[in-house]
């Protein structure tokens, strides 16, 4: 299935239903931040995973204890420049570059989902649009799955990235991220692995910096400003994703790990998997074997973590160290990239 699939599935999805009817850690050794090749060297230990505060979503409990062993990850998010270098070398060509194959997609769709016309199966992704509007849950509104849309021309065929070599890549799915790994040699960081490096070895931390609100004293991560979806104020400076590096590090050298793009995990996504953990705690969980989302419950998920620069704290506060999001793993949409690691 391709990453058309996904983001055609949203709507299909979401139309078919009006027919029918965002710290805790212990025993962590402090990392000496050793940098080699853009990778910040994270020495492992034991935390205690899952949601800080009243924000936390039930998808975040209970916490509960888990070990990782050390490993390396990239100081920020993959950029323009390093997947251009990947599809250069390679050749490859994205999900959302690809026209989707129907007879895939409605394997995960409502049975009797009716085939959409020819056009919605053209390549495209997801892109945001500022709107006003009170329903905050109705996403189609500030999302629109724009025909041609791909890391190349984020915002579609009149858009490109020139001059944007250190921006994150956007617009690329779970399937991609997993290719451009097996290129370089490295894998995506388990939903474990993600969290332990966001709380940077801080106590019982709310965020990757600490404990302030993230526009307190001085803009922490790129974020939505503002009233969300209508009006942003771009008082961090950034309407979209911003170059990498642009906020100050957590305390493990790592930059973004909370804010500007969403980042692909390893792991299904299952809204009970904390609950179906050892309660004496887990060594390096790789995640669950089966996905289940009980929203989208035909549509299986992976993980993604971090938050993005759609993310405020009165809608959605992604960029905390626990909070979670999912999507399946062929989906694309302007506010989504990932990191990768490196263990030996």
């Amino acid at each position: 299935m391709n990453i058309s699939n996904c983001t055609l599935q949203f709507f299909l999805v979401f139309f078919s239903l009006l027919v029918i009817g965002c710290d805790s850690v212990t025993n962590i050794k402090k990392s000496n931040n050793i940098v080699k090749d853009g990778m910040v060297f994270i020495e492992g230990g034991k935390f205690m995973m899952g949601g800080d505060n009243d924000e936390a979503r039930s998808d975040e409990f209970p916490k509960h204890s888990v070990e990782v062993s050390s490993f390396w990850m990239d100081e920020s998010e993959v950029t323009n420049a390093q997947f251009k270098k990947f599809v250069d070398e390679t050749g490859y060509v994205t999900t959302a570059e690809r026209k989707i194959n129907w007879d895939e997609i409605k394997s995960v769709l409502p049975p009797g989902t009716p085939k959409p016309n020819d056009t919605l199966l053209e390549p495209a992704s997801l892109v945001f649009k500022e709107i006003e509007t009170k329903n905050l849950d109705n996403y189609s509104k500030w999302w629109s799955l724009v025909r041609n849309a791909n890391w190349r021309q984020p915002f579609g065929p009149d858009s490109d990235i020139i001059g944007k070599d250190d921006y994150p890549v956007v617009h690329v799915s779970w399937e991609d991220a997993v290719a451009y790994c097996d290129w370089s040699g490295k894998r995506l960081p388990t939903e474990a692995e993600f969290e332990y490096a966001s709380r940077g070895g801080k106590l019982n931390n709310i965020y990757s910096w600490g404990n302030e609100k993230i526009d307190e004293v001085e803009y922490k991560a790129n974020s939505w400003n503002g009233n969300f979806p209508s009006t942003n104020t771009v008082l961090d400076k950034f309407y979209y994703s911003s170059p990498v590096k642009s906020f100050s590090p957590n305390g493990y050298g790592l930059f973004d790990i909370g804010g500007n793009v969403w980042e692909w995990c390893s792991d299904w996504y299952h809204s009970e998997y904390y609950s179906m953990l050892p309660k004496k705690g887990s060594l390096n969980p790789q995640g669950p074997k089966t996905s289940y989302d009980p929203m989208e419950p035909y549509s299986e998920k992976k993980v993604i973590r971090g938050g993005s620069f759609l993310c405020n704290d009165s809608y959605c506060s992604g960029y905390r160290n626990a909070a979670r999001m999912k999507t399946t793993p062929d989906s694309s949409s302007l506010h989504t990239g990932f990191r990768t690691v490196y263990s030996d």
